[in-house]
């Protein structure tokens, strides 16, 4: 099977799982008995932190092989990576905002959470802006790969910090009742098919993003050719 068949194949699936998961949390899940519906929003906010917090990841641990192997497809996975996780956490932001309105009464809160994951927006914005002023090439790589080492230490500070200090932000809790707990099956399982959904849907804009710069390396690696030869041309 070739690149471009997988990559719609993988569209196709992308997009059964989102319908099948918004069916899910509009329809077959229940409503929150606290919260009511407006608790929905959860089962997007939890997924598309997971996402955000594993494009992190990748795009330290990409940049890490970057730096020992020097292979440029390990610096296109980390700035693909590092661009979808700046999209997904955008979206952690917004959706956790739109849930604490109606339950906290506020959009913000310098609550422990929220910071942490604010800082690391802010983190990732600073790489992608780094990476946009630096020329593409060697250099511009090595930066790009250190600073997202040193950038995705705070993705295990936001994932612990509601046990480290005083937090209003719930734990996600699936195996006990309570007000922000899942008590119904129904619940465990929509919130799955979200998860997979939403991590489809990040594979799949990652899988394009790496193929356009790959594409786009190889046009420089033409266009420097092509210069080349024109010089030695008017040389002779």
């Amino acid at each position: 099977m070739s690149k471009g068949n997988a990559t719609k194949l993988l569209g196709a699936a992308t997009l059964g799982l989102m319908v099948a998961a918004l069916f899910m949390v509009f329809v077959y899940a229940p409503a929150e008995a606290t919260q009511g519906d407006v608790q929905r929003i959860f089962y997007f906010h939890v997924p598309l932190a997971w996402v955000a917090f594993a494009a992190f990841a990748i795009t330290a641990v990409a940049g890490l092989f970057y730096l020992w192997l020097g292979y440029p497809v390990f610096d296109q996975l980390a700035y693909a990576a590092a661009e979808a996780g700046v999209v997904f956490c955008t979206l952690v932001l917004v959706t956790g905002s739109l849930w604490a309105r109606p339950i906290w009464g506020t959009w913000w809160t310098w609550d422990s959470r929220l910071t942490s994951t604010f800082i690391l927006w802010l983190l990732y914005v600073g790489y992608l802006a780094l990476r946009a002023a630096l020329a593409d090439g060697e250099q511009g790589a090595r930066m790009g790969a250190v600073f997202g080492l040193v950038a995705a230490a705070d993705v295990p500070v936001v994932v612990v910090s509601v046990r480290l200090w005083r937090t209003i932000h719930p734990a996600v809790l699936v195996t006990r009742e309570g007000s922000h707990g899942l008590a119904d099956a129904r619940m465990v399982a929509t919130l799955l098919v979200s998860m997979v959904a939403v991590t489809a849907v990040f594979g799949w804009l990652l899988a394009l993003r790496v193929a356009t710069l790959r594409a786009e390396a190889r046009l420089r690696g033409l266009a420097a050719e092509l210069l080349a030869l024109e010089r030695a041309s008017e040389e002779n």
